[in-house]
């Protein structure tokens, strides 16, 4: 297969540099040298260097020359036939790596895995295309990173003075041996958190240190614990940490006041859920002479308690984000900063970070300016309490609440007129007792209280881009983005491939959502989600849809928000519980100042950072909601619930709860009245006998057969199909 002009100026700087060891080469000589002429080349050969520098080949030296890696010396040159990635091993303990230039990821069998754990970062020898699907086949050769830092697992006693750790199936996929010395206080049938200790062999079990004890396996706190574990969460701050917390100076001096924007006469309101108890924004709004809206969002200012390079700020930036579970929530600042310092609580005088926007009755942002100043929250307001408002109710700051409604629903309006997505995803709410036992299961009222806020947040985080998109524009050099380098929320177009999936999902039912092209608009989207708005497939087609957009990340390099319809946006409006946010805050000080802060290499590593811990967390808050879902379905067993076909495979149909927002599974097997086959073409399973169908959006009846809290699955058993 012919080489892209990216692998071809790849091998070309390898061989350079392999060539030249010690050299540092320049970034203008290196354009000489592959002849780059022109846009295109030039982003090639940016491409070619990140990938590069990604896969630790090369280095990259101040004033953007390049050297080679000690890494780098040998790849390619001795041996073309190995690649390093990641590792992602299933649940049968076939590995698969994830590496840059393979359009599909790498098949390592179980024997050929070696000593590698999931998300490890692995070389692995190339041994040609096998099987009936023709897909690479691999051998682990070298372990270069280890991609895990905690296991989590349940201790079991073989023997008299033997112990083994049997890991949950998302942490590894092979038993551990624990010395006796190295078990701490677990006893045999706890869940406990453990350390690779070694592994010197495949063909042996590796060796683990059990460093936390999580409790009796099947336990809430074991169940729920054990889920941060296997995202590499940890719940407890290091004493350090919470040393430093508590002797923070909370006192706001004369000095500090005066060099800030004092609006402590002003209305200030926070709207936040009745369980809040960090609030890190606050809104001012009022009508000026002219008719505009001048809205002021307010936010915690974190990092005037959190300077960089403290135990905090690596804490911190090592989290990178609060993890919101069902039953508690696993903050990114300890409780004394989170809850108490730098909350914006009630009645109290606090620093901020405020974004002040002069906005036009149709929406338009004329003016705005963003400052450090000193606040005094007037009143906490929970989003019922706003509602009620909202609806009519005369209450103490019902006109600041009405102006900001109005407000929010012209923003709102424009917003989706201009490109935003319109997703509405329903999400359960569980009523847990005192042990954390889900008793009932509902689903969250969506209020237009919270669109009142996310319209007043997406606006202030907006604004805050453009002011350094405005810095460029004023500035005379050439070079003004590395100049002022930022941190953007981006979000690339969605997946092709899962577009037109959606596309041939929904055509045997009738709808038309045609993809013929290499992009797709937000419209199209929006006018398929408006056609199956209040229909059975509602909740099916949404989830499907967001399936195929792309994750939303952190990076320096922006490339605008599909999703939003954003050209520029940044995540400056929950410092309290985003590492994001907080970096945001300092890159705008710091050049309201005037002075320089992180680099563009900086920001490209912090956001990397920052979006793979975010896909943690959210996994994470994902894995809490199923595991709760499991628990409560399993005193359930045996009963009817109406459902909705969300999932069609080979193996089965997935069916969504009705009113409980559940998700499980009716195994083909259990489909006893005939045989039933896949349909890859119309997307469903058809009886070979009698031709029934089953196909995405179809209401039936199910029955609760079988719950696995350790699996976090849900098998059903067809009651009725609505035939």
């Amino acid at each position: 297969m012919k080489k892209s002009k990216k692998e071809t100026f790849e091998d070309i700087i390898l061989n350079i540099l392999q060539n030249n060891p010690e050299a540092q080469l320049p970034f203008d000589l290196l354009q000489n040298i592959l002849k780059v002429d022109g846009k295109k080349d030039n982003q090639h050969l940016k491409d070619a260097i990140n990938s590069l520098s990604d896969r630790n080949l090369i280095v990259k030296r101040k004033g953007g020359a390049l050297q080679l890696s000690p890494n780098g010396s040998d790849s390619g040159k001795k041996d073309r036939n190995t690649v390093v990635g990641k590792m992602d091993i299933s649940r049968r303990g076939t590995g698969y790596l994830i590496a840059e230039g393979f359009d599909e990821d790498i098949r390592v069998s179980s024997k050929h895995l070696g000593t590698a754990l999931q998300d490890d970062i692995v070389k692995v020898k190339l041994l040609g295309k096998k099987g009936r699907k023709s897909r690479q086949e691999g051998k682990v050769v070298e372990v270069v990173e280890r991609g895990r830092s905690i296991f989590v697992g349940i201790l079991k006693k073989q023997g008299k003075q033997n112990y083994i750790i049997e890991p949950d199936e998302k942490s590894a996929h092979t038993d551990f041996f624990v010395l006796p010395n190295n078990t701490g206080e677990a006893q045999p049938g706890e869940k406990v958190v453990f350390e690779l200790v070694d592994w010197v062999h495949p063909k042996s079990l590796p060796e683990a240190k059990i460093v936390e004890v999580l409790g009796e396996e099947g336990t809430n706190d074991a169940n729920v614990l054990s889920i941060l574990a296997e995202n590499q969460i940890k719940a407890g701050f290091p004493e350090e940490v919470e040393e430093y917390a508590a002797d923070i100076n909370r006192e706001i001096t004369d000095k500090e006041i005066e060099r800030r924007r004092d609006i402590r006469d002003e209305v200030v309101l926070t709207i936040d859920p009745d369980t809040a108890k960090d609030f890190d924004d606050g809104l001012s709004i009022k009508k000026l002479d002219n008719g505009n809206y001048y809205l002021g969002v307010h936010i915690a200012d974190v990092t005037h308690y959190m300077p960089r390079n403290t135990v905090l700020d690596d804490e911190a930036e090592h989290r990178a984000t609060s993890v919101y579970l069902v039953d508690r929530v696993i903050p990114m600042l300890p409780e004394v900063l989170s809850n108490d310092v730098c909350s914006l609580n009630p009645r109290e005088d606090k620093l901020a970070f405020s974004c002040f926007m002069e906005i036009t009755p149709n929406g338009k942002r004329v003016d705005y300016s963003i400052e450090e100043t000193v606040i005094h929250s007037n009143k906490r307001f929970t989003y019922e309490q706003a509602q009620e408002i909202i609806d009519g109710k005369d209450s103490e700051y019902a006109d600041e609440i009405q102006n900001a409604a109005n407000l929010a629903q012209i923003l709102l309006d424009k917003r989706f007129r201009e490109g935003s997505i319109n997703f509405e995803t329903p999400e359960p709410k569980f009523v847990l007792d005192e042990n954390g036992k889900p008793i009932d299961v509902k689903i969250k009222e969506r209020l237009f209280a919270h669109r009142l806020i996310e319209e007043c947040m997406l606006m202030a985080n907006r604004t805050v881009a453009k002011y350094v998109e405005d810095l460029r524009k004023q500035s005379s050099k050439e070079d003004s983005k590395d100049l002022y380098p930022f941190l953007y929320r981006i979000h690339d177009q969605p997946d092709l491939d899962k577009l037109k999936n959606i596309e041939e999902n929904v055509k045997p039912i009738g709808i038309n959502f045609h993809i013929d092209s290499p992009t797709v608009s937000s419209k199209a989207i929006n006018v398929l989600l408006e056609q199956i708005e209040d229909t059975s497939l509602e909740l099916t087609i949404n989830d499907l849809m967001l399936r195929a957009m792309s994750k939303a990340e952190y990076s320096p390099d922006n490339i605008g928000h599909f999703g939003l319809g954003f050209e520029n946006y940044a995540h400056f409006t929950s410092p309290i519980r985003r590492y994001p946010d907080v970096l945001v805050h300092r890159l705008l000080k710091s050049y309201l100042a005037g002075k320089p802060s992180y680099s563009h290499n900086e920001l490209k590593q912090l956001g990397s950072h920052c979006s793979e811990r975010e896909r943690a967390a959210i996994e994470a808050e994902r894995d809490s909601v199923k595991l709760k879902q499991v628990e409560y379905l399993s005193e359930h067993l045996g009963e009817d619930f109406d459902g909705v076909i969300s999932g069609v495979m080979d193996g089965g149909i997935f069916v969504d709860l009705k009113d409980i927002h559940c998700e499980g599974m009716v195994r083909v097997s259990d489909l006893d009245d005939d045989y039933y086959e896949y349909d890859e073409k119309q997307h469903c399973l058809i009886g070979r006998n009698h031709g029934k169908k089953y196909q995405l959006g179809k209401e039936i009846r199910v029955k609760v057969v079988r719950t696995d809290i350790k699996a976090r699955q849900i098998d059903l058993k067809l009651v009725d199909d609505g035939s």
